[in-house]
């Protein structure tokens, strides 16, 4: 099927699906005539597929009750889509989104409950994405499951309340979750997606690891809001490669060297990128991805702004999207529209990629890789100076084999470049 083969010819693209009435509470008061204009301005753009954000405590509001009505409203968007030639992707457990926090009441306060490690509560979880799994699965249009948007946020601080656990219950639980998504829909493409920290914070249970050797992809968050765009500006290298730096580094751990990556979730946050240089960093940043290897696809944050009627959004929240909350196109959407125009038809061959920069395997100093650390400004410096580096993992750097899979035939300590 097209929408779960490894990359081939063009990278797809698309839209994670912020709907334009109510935000993601348009589940509450769900209008598939609202849906379908917002789906019809989102193909409009030439976009191929959607990533779609049921609420997690709206659909399974008690653990042994999923909702049949909000799952058939899930499978209607997703049939509204079809009808405007878009895929569907699924991200289950929201989980977290835009800075707001969405937990079953089972599982807080009188209740609360590691939704990590209770056993209860990941048998809940399992049996709900087995059931959104199995209710699409016979959908044509359907790519497959995401386990939920970035909640590795839940698991470790900056958190103000994580839950906390370990590296090997991060794991376990990955394991069960993406089995039950495979339960539901067999051989669709299922997947897992944390936040930057996975990458980059010494501390956080859900490794790079797990990220590229679990599920179908590896999925990639890009978002220069983390230190990139304030210490490197708008204009930086760094931050116009940022994208590609997370593909490039998200291959040092794979085991499979031509693993796909899909850069997820990617946008232009204002005012870090002002929203008159929105369209540039939009090409610029799909042209830097869209030189590595193995892309599965592009998939913008955001269709449509969040409006200005809902309150105590981060600024920045509300004018992500590349169609205004009225549907009106956007510089960022008349952007990407022209790069998918362009991109269509077009072979997708990057070169390999022949410096690697040597990243240490040790999840104590996965902060090195982070903006500002030794690794993450070797990777920049060296894009300044005209080179297409990688990066691979200490552990590997010596092995012949694996670097000639990657096409690597220089290897470079992040000390050396000067």
């Amino acid at each position: 099927m097209l929408s779960s083969a490894p990359p081939s010819g063009t990278p797809r693209f698309g839209a994670n699906y912020t709907p334009s009435q109510g935000w993601f509470h348009h589940w509450l008061d769900f209008d598939i005539d609202a849906v379908r204009t917002d789906l019809d301005a989102i193909a409009a753009l030439g976009l191929d597929h959607i990533r779609v954000f049921p609420i997690w405590p709206y659909f399974q509001p008690n653990r042994t009750l999923i909702r049949p009505r909000a799952v058939e409203q899930l499978v209607a968007l997703a049939d509204a889509a079809a009808e405007r030639g878009l895929d569907v992707n699924v991200d289950g457990l929201q989980g977290h989104l835009s800075s707001f926090d969405f937990l079953p009441a089972w599982t807080q306060t009188w209740h609360r409950r590691n939704i990590f490690s209770d056993p209860d509560v990941v048998s809940g979880q399992a049996e709900y994405l087995r059931t959104l799994a199995a209710a699409l699965a016979d959908r044509p249009n359907f790519i497959g499951m995401t386990i939920g948007n970035e909640i590795n946020q839940f698991s470790a601080g900056p958190h103000p309340d994580p839950d906390r656990i370990t590296e090997e219950q991060a794991e376990s639980w990955l394991r069960t979750v993406l089995a039950a998504c495979e339960q539901g829909a067999p051989g669709k493409l299922h997947l897992h997606a944390e936040y930057d920290a996975a990458w980059y914070q010494d501390d956080q249970p859900f490794t790079p690891a797990q990220a590229a050797r679990l599920g179908a992809v590896t999925a990639v968050h890009s978002w220069v809001f983390n230190g990139t765009a304030q210490r490197h500006g708008r204009t930086g290298v760094a931050t116009r490669a940022h994208a590609a730096y997370m593909i490039e580094l998200s291959k040092a751990w794979a085991d499979d060297p031509r693993r796909p990556v899909w850069l997820q979730e990617v946008g232009a946050p204002a005012p870090l990128i002002p929203a008159e240089h929105a369209a540039e960093f939009t090409e610029s940043t799909i042209e830097a991805a869209l030189d590595c290897q193995d892309v599965w696809g592009v998939t913008w944050w955001c269709s449509h702004d969040v409006s200005r009627d809902l309150a105590d959004f981060p600024e920045l929240e509300y004018s992500l999207g590349l169609l205004t909350n009225a549907g009106a196109v956007k510089p960022a959407g008349a952007a990407i529209a022209r790069v998918v125009e362009e991109r269509r038809g077009r072979s997708y061959e990057p070169a390999p990629r022949t410096t690697a920069v040597v990243v240490d395997d040790a999840m104590s100093r996965r902060s090195e890789c982070a903006p500002g650390g030794v690794v993450f400004e070797a990777f920049a410096r060296l894009v300044a100076d005209g080179v297409r580096p990688t990066a691979v993992l200490a552990s590997r750097a010596a092995d012949a084999e694996q670097l000639a899979a990657r096409g690597i035939g220089e290897v470079v300590l992040p000390g050396d470049v000067g």
